[in-house]
């Protein structure tokens, strides 16, 4: 790998792309819309049948010379794309601020803005998944926001691995023929022949646009000398796969790249993500290498190339969402590595030139992780290292060790999937191709359910009653007392929190199945059920926990200085909340410096962390999903810790009102992690696996000069087999200086290519929201281990 160079094509090509604004875009919205207003009395899945085949059929469509993977959803690269169908009800009352908001701004062309205003909002107006869901369930939603988030409430399906083993064996062509021959079934429902029919619809939307793309390279190779031949090539491949399935690797990174794009067109969401595509892959590499069709920096250029198009989609949110999720965390997840579906080691040549692929580009997608276990080699474990320690934050690590037996005990998946799982946006654990996960349905937190515990239910920050008056901190007269108020307001939100994820899963039931999705996630084709229906082999839920870590330090506060020690009373403490220590920086003191902290290998304080996860995760488990499928729960935040801490009050470890929560999920709060990062992991390490079977995250920074070395290099990868040994689910890391995202941040200009690890993704420092940068600037960094 130390050979290989990245080529001038690439060079080029990523120049390009970076030096693009982004916009706004209503293009695919008024295809939408007029194929909605002339196909109204139609079932709403013919509807969005139609509406993909128009867009796949009209969208324009674009390619540069140097490129060798061809498709978008958009002319240009990095739009935001507006969805009706799904919500688009903020997008008018943004339309002026979009370009200047402070996280994830999007230009707009005044055209658009009356389009949008003149064409789109008046027919979607109290039609779209958003606006019902508020007219039908606003007011709790609202009701219990300051806790529970409930997610999914104006974009249709993502974070999904689909089957692309069966897309790369039977292409659009191939499924549609499928879908016609079960169309003739002699006992299926009215349901059963409209999902048919509506699978027919999109697979042959995607051949025209295959086939589009295929015309436009032959057109561009005409007037492009240079690049001719390439073109050439490229528009053959494009017409190949629209009639039949691969027959090498540039055909099959080019179809499955096709796979991904008509997916984020169809439901315009996030976490979208190829899986173990080392291994599905690895045929058509080793066939084309076998017959010296191509080399392999042939092969590197292609993927190159793909990772270049991964970062050319986002998806734009409003500006309260993309507080909680920003940077763009499309999450077009790779894992590579691990075991395979026998439970044998599986890694091969492909694992390399994806791992070097980052090395070369260092961009934020795709979101690229490493499943490591007891028998990984030390030549993957290596390499992956000198990949991290280039600083792009990625690779990322996953531990088979903890995952796949929690995977199969806990969530009942059947071996073999357990063994193959594979990763979907930040960090969520997911089976491939045959799983509706839903993992990002709500976020619980738990720091504000606390507060509402300490101070009879009401908003320290506003002072409004939020929840039930258990009691305060001035009545309270033991520990234990304290546990049950806070159980309580666990409950209380917990069940409220079901209730609203049951209105949002009715609500794409009935506006936003999904044809294409479903044609490449297992038994739906089989079932002639959409996969919002149920469709899917596994139906899961999962619900985020934020932040065991600051619930750890606060009761640990409380439990000391108030009831153990006596040194605050509970009336003296709540009124130093009250006042955000105000006049109180005695007590402010002690809860930061006297009180030990979760993160530094004390038992006692992080067994306080677990026993509440426990509590939230057993209370969750008495609860089924519409589709008949399991809650559980997961420990990350992407970029929620932010926000939600900005709704939070002050807390008894010191922390002032508004200020972050911990970072990450499993992680400690920065700055308390004192005893270094092997502590860190023991810490974590008493996190049990059942707590993050949705996916969790452990965020540490280490200085580069750690890595300088080879001995560095051995001692890192030292540390992560302890990481193993330990069986903590997932592990990441930054590697930069503090002093150069103190600089990134007074010149942004000097910076524009610097990336860092939010949680669970990698996103462009300076595109962050100032006080996001500043809480990752505030995260302890580790010069050894």
């Amino acid at each position: 790998m130390q050979n290989m160079k990245m080529s001038e094509r690439i060079k080029i090509l990523k120049k390009k792309m970076l030096a693009q604004k982004r916009y706004m875009s209503v293009e695919q919205a008024l295809l939408t819309t007029d194929v909605y207003k002339k196909n109204e009395e139609k079932p709403v899945i013919i509807k969005r049948a139609l509406a993909l085949q128009a867009a796949l059929e009209k969208i324009e469509i674009a390619v540069e010379p140097e490129e060798m993977i061809v498709g978008n959803r958009t002319r240009g690269v990095r739009f935001g794309v507006v969805s009706p169908e799904s919500g688009g009800s903020w997008i008018d009352g943004e339309l002026t601020t979009l370009p200047n908001r402070p996280q994830d701004p999007f230009q707009v062309h005044a055209k658009d803005i009356d389009d949008y205003r003149e064409i789109i909002k008046p027919y979607w107006q109290d039609k779209s998944l958003e606006d019902i869901l508020q007219k039908r369930y606003g007011r709790e939603l609202a009701a219990i926001s300051k806790v529970a988030k409930i997610n999914q409430t104006d974009h249709s399906q993502g974070h999904i691995c689909p089957d692309c083993l069966l897309w790369l064996e039977k292409g659009p062509a191939g499924i549609k023929e499928q879908a016609q021959r079960l169309t003739g079934g002699q006992s299926l429902t009215r349901e059963q022949r409209e999902f048919y029919k509506s699978v027919v619809i999109v697979m042959d939307g995607m051949q025209t646009f295959m086939l589009r793309y295929s015309i436009l390279l032959k057109d561009t190779a005409r007037v492009n000398g240079k690049f001719a031949s390439s073109l050439e090539k490229m528009a053959d491949n494009c017409e190949n796969i629209a009639k039949r399935p691969p027959e090498n690797f540039h055909e099959a990174v080019q179809s499955l790249w096709f796979l991904f794009v008509v997916l984020q067109m169809e439901s315009n969401a996030s976490s979208f993500s190829p899986g173990r595509m080392d291994r599905y892959l690895y045929s058509f590499y080793k066939n084309d290498i076998d017959n010296s069709i191509i080399s392999a920096d042939d092969a590197l250029e292609i993927i190159e190339c793909l990772w270049l198009k991964f970062n050319q989609i986002v998806y734009m949110r409003n500006e309260g969402s993309a507080k909680y999720f920003a940077g763009f965390p499309i999450g077009f997840n790779i894992a590579i590595g691990g075991l395979d579906e026998y439970g044998n080691t599986a890694e091969n040549d492909l694992s390399y030139l994806f791992l070097k692929a980052q090395e070369d580009l260092g961009l934020p997608q795709p979101n690229l992780s490493v499943r490591l276990n007891k028998n990984t080699s030390q030549k993957l474990l290596q390499y992956a290292v000198k990949v991290v320690a280039k600083g792009s934050g990625m690779p990322q690590f996953f531990n088979d060790e903890a995952i796949i037996e929690t995977m199969m005990n806990d969530l009942k998946i059947e071996k073999k999937d357990a063994w193959d799982y594979a990763i979907v946006g930040c960090v969520e654990l997911t089976t491939q191709g045959n799983n509706l996960g839903w993992s990002d349905a709500a976020m619980f937190n738990m720091n504000k359910a606390l507060e509402l515990a300490m101070n009879h239910g009401r908003c320290l920050l506003t002072g409004k009653q939020l929840g039930p008056d258990m009691g305060g901190l001035e009545r309270f007269s033991s520990y234990e007392e304290l546990e049950k108020a806070f159980a309580a307001q666990i409950d209380y939100f917990l069940e409220k929190m079901i209730m609203a994820c049951e209105e949002v899963e009715k609500g794409h039931m009935a506006l936003l199945p999904s044809p294409f999705l479903s044609a490449v996630i297992d038994n739906c084709l089989a079932n002639g059920v959409d996969v919002t229906a149920g469709g899917a082999k596994y139906n899961l839920s999962g619900v985020q926990i934020i932040q065991a870590a600051n619930v750890a330090d606060s009761m640990a506060a409380l439990k000391q200085l108030v009831y153990d020690e006596k040194h605050v009373s509970g009336a003296e403490m709540l009124n130093a909340l009250q006042n955000d220590f105000n006049g109180f920086e005695i007590v402010r003191t002690m809860a930061e410096n006297k009180v030990p902290k979760y993160g530094n290998d004390i038992e006692w304080v992080d067994n306080i962390a677990a026993k509440w996860a426990h509590y939230f995760r057993e209370k969750l488990t008495h609860y089924k999903n519409c589709r008949g499928g399991i809650y559980h729960t997961g420990m990350y935040t992407v970029s929620a810790h932010v926000p939600m801490g900005e709704n939070v009050g002050a807390s008894p470890d010191g922390r002032l009102a508004g200020k972050p929560l911990a970072d990450g999920g499993m992680s400690p709060v920065y700055g308390c992690d004192k005893n270094g990062p092997t502590a860190v992991l023991q810490s974590v390490s008493r996190l049990d696996n059942v707590l993050t079977s949705n996916g969790g995250l452990l965020n540490m920074k280490f200085l580069p000069e750690f890595f300088a070395t080879e001995e560095g290099i051995e001692k890192f990868s030292m540390f992560l087999r302890a990481f193993v040994d330990l069986k903590i689910p997932h592990i990441q890391f930054n590697v930069v200086h503090r002093e150069d995202l103190l600089k990134a941040q007074k010149e942004p200009e000097k910076y524009s290519s610097l990336t860092v690890r939010v949680a669970g993704y990698t996103a462009y420092f300076t595109e962050l929201d100032r006080k996001l940068q500043d809480e990752i600037i505030a995260r302890t960094e580790y010069s050894a281990i």
